[in-house]
């Protein structure tokens, strides 16, 4: 079988936005861009509005209040990822997408099994490491103010 991409490989500019708070979650904000330095504003706004929907409430000790939002405006579509720890050392991840044409409607895809992109896998990959070494293997002990001033890119 052969493989014909579409386009060359190119790294895609990923940064952190912001810490974002609400509702007792502290989340990080990573954008990922196709052709800008940034995701588009709007984007950002509605990853915002899902992640209200979607984060639960703050409570016992399964969960933290912490994670990271990525927002990847990407070629053909966008993508929307919420993710937070729990449970000690696991992470929960909904994904969410929209066409170009619609920007700003964004389905829920989790279910159809679609996970990440390479250029998503590197704030993720980034988030495990800075999980692990600021609350896993912290020699002080769970450190939740290292982990989120700590950076995936």
């Amino acid at each position: 079988m052969k493989l014909e991409l579409q386009e060359p490989y190119a790294p895609r500019p990923t940064t952190f936005i912001e810490l974002w708070q609400h509702g007792g979650w502290k989340m990080k904000v990573y954008g990922i861009s196709y052709r800008r330095e940034r995701p588009r504003p709007q984007l950002v706004e509605a990853a915002k509005r899902i992640a209200r929907e979607r984060l639960p409430s703050v409570t016992g000790d399964e969960t933290y209040g912490v994670g990271f939002l990525g927002i990847h405006d990407g070629r053909g579509g966008n993508w929307i990822f919420v993710d937070w720890w729990a449970d000690e050392n696991v992470l929960h991840h909904h994904l969410y997408q929209s066409s170009d044409q619609e920007p700003e409607r964004f389905e829920y895809v989790t279910p159809s099994g679609l996970m990440a992109c390479v250029f998503e896998l590197r704030v993720i990959v980034g988030e495990q490491q800075a999980w692990i070494d600021t609350v896993l293997a912290n020699p002080a002990g769970p450190g939740i103010e290292a982990y989120l001033e700590r950076r995936a890119v």
